[in-house]
């Protein structure tokens, strides 16, 4: 028997889905809403269902992105996207691994939900800019202009460009970063973190001492994660994962899962953590995500 073209192709629809979103919940649910549309179909009439797939998914992550903007307008403090567990191999394709790190996923929340779709589709998947056209409503033409303004909107807000940083100085920054938050080193988080880092926070007004607002400077963030740490009066505990492509930092109280730490790193050292703390966020961190393209 033939597989489904819907099984086949589930990790490059939910990929998709989950970068238009920044959302594995709300990516879920894309992924059963286009199930019943797929079901719906003829199948016998479509010639190519990969990229039939991905018009519905997009198009239903389109609708879903406008129905959740003023949700995430309201957001208490710093919104950040919901972390997913994800295989080392992934950091292989490195432009893969780029396009579903926090960082990548955080700057794109700040397009709108067209540009979003166009930057997505022909950056991280290569969709040609005539099925694009079909995926989003618009002429081929448009979304030619539609995707040159939002690479230099993407360009102009990510973190700071340095030299290439390979997966291995990464990984050294991360275990450094590990290594002095479990022993409450002091000296050794100083060391690490640069001296402009600045730390973003998402705890969605559901977590106390989760900053709302992003903290700048190595000594104030390093203060901060020691002093907040010591007052916790638990046992905590920082472990390597392989989060959104790349090595992130699982924080555990008491043995249960707390928080996601994400990294930006030149260096080695570390420039930028965006810690996801709002439990909303966390249900998905137990089995690895299947994403391709």
């Amino acid at each position: 028997m033939t597989p489904d073209p819907f099984v086949t192709h589930r990790g490059l629809l939910f990929t998709v889905a989950y970068e238009l979103l920044g959302s594995a919940v709300d990516a879920e649910d894309v992924l059963q809403e286009s199930w019943l549309r797929w079901a719906a179909v003829d199948q016998t009439q479509v010639r190519e269902p990969r990229p039939y797939l991905v018009r519905i998914v997009t198009r239903q992550a389109l609708n879903h992105l406008r129905s959740v903007a003023r949700r995430r307008e309201e957001y208490v403090g710093e919104w950040l996207p919901e972390p997913v567990l994800t295989s080392p191999d992934v950091a292989d394709d490195v432009e893969l691994a780029d396009s579903l790190s926090i960082a990548m996923l955080t700057v794109l929340e700040t397009l709108g939900p067209t540009e979003r779709a166009v930057f997505v589709l022909r950056e991280v998947f290569d969709v040609s800019y005539d099925e694009i056209a079909d995926a989003v409503g618009k002429s081929p033409d448009a979304v030619r202009q539609i995707a040159h303004r939002a690479r230099s909107h993407v360009a102009a807000r990510r973190p700071r460009a340095g030299a290439v940083v390979t997966r291995s100085e990464h990984a050294r920054a991360v275990d450094r970063l590990v290594r002095a938050v479990n022993t409450g080193d002091l000296q050794g988080l100083m060391d690490v973190l640069a001296p402009d880092v600045v730390s973003v926070a998402d705890g969605g007004g559901k977590v106390r001492g989760a900053a709302r607002r992003p903290i700048v400077g190595a000594d104030r963030i390093a203060r901060y994660l020691v002093n907040g740490l010591a007052k916790l009066g638990r046992t905590y505990h920082a472990s390597v994962a392989w989060v959104n492509g790349g090595p992130g930092i699982r924080m555990e109280v008491d043995g249960e899962l707390v928080g996601v730490v994400s990294v930006d790193v030149e260096g080695e050292r570390i420039t930028r953590i965006y810690s996801i703390a709002n439990p909303e966020k966390l249900g998905r961190l137990d089995e690895e995500a299947v994403v391709s393209r």
